[in-house]
This record gives structure tokens, sequence and C-alpha cells, in this order.
């Protein structure tokens, strides 16, 4: 069992994602740790994205982050990253699979409306960038047995 730190980024929540999105990882076995709807500074932002900060596309992708609401999240359950990658599809929405957020939600690669962590290293870097210990709330659903062996 793992963490994974997911965002909804601006555009997934001004278009009403948010529980669309909750609701897919949960049905793929995916507990609810930790939420938070906020406005996140610049400098936050820069060290959320710090390994792309030698992109062009950088300093355009911190403005857009923001200008808004964004939706943190941390969600625990057995291979979360790896099934949570699979779930959001491909970077790019028009290289993604139908079935998968940004395949079925997105069209272009800076509204792809979703971050997931990329492995369970950089989930713990994320989770402490955006959550104090005491705000993941770590509990056993009453499912758990009837979900996993």
């Amino acid at each position: 069992v793992a963490n994974l730190k997911g965002t909804i980024k601006l555009d997934g929540v001004q278009l009403g994602l948010v529980g669309e999105i909750i609701k897919l990882f949960k049905q793929k076995g995916s507990r609810p740790m930790a939420m938070n709807f906020l406005r996140a500074s610049e400098e936050h932002l820069k060290q959320h994205c710090i390994d792309l900060k030698d992109h062009p596309f950088f300093p355009g992708l911190v403005k857009y982050m923001n200008s808004g609401l964004i939706m943190v999240m941390v969600g625990e359950g057995l291979n979360v990253v790896k099934t949570g990658r699979v779930m959001l599809g491909e970077t790019n929405p028009g290289d993604s699979k139908r079935g998968t957020i940004r395949g079925d939600f997105c069209i272009q690669v800076g509204r792809n409306s979703t971050h997931g962590s990329d492995s369970v290293k950089s989930a713990d870097k994320e989770i402490s960038l955006w959550f104090k210990p005491e705000e993941l709330v770590d509990y056993k659903s009453c499912a758990h047995d009837w979900v996993y062996e």
C-alpha cells in the first residue's frame, strides 16, 4: 500500500470534475486521506514544479496554476501511484485513451486538469510539501476487507 499525491488543476475545478475524479479513484480502491481547496502561492508552486524549472513553459505553468482555485489530495491504496498514472492518461490529452481522465475530459496539454505523482518517492516529497503530517487522516474503511485480500 502506498500514497499518491494528486492535484485537480484550475480547469478541472472550473469544469466541475472534482467529484467525478475522486469517485473514479475511490472506485479503484484508493482511500482518501487528505483534501484541500486552495490558491497556491507562486513560491509554493515553483517548489512543487521544481523539476520542470528549465523548460520554457515553466513560468506560464506557475502563473496559470497561481491564477485560481486548485484541489490537492492524498489517496492511499495498493499500487495507487501506478494505477493513478494509468487512470490519468498521457500528459497530452490528445495521446490519451478513451476511459482515462485526460482522454475523456481534456483537450490541451496546458489544460489537462490533473497532476499525479509519478513515483512513490515523488509522492512522499509532494505530500510533505502540501500537507502537515497531522492533516493526513489514517483510518480503515469498513469496505477494506471487501476490496483487498
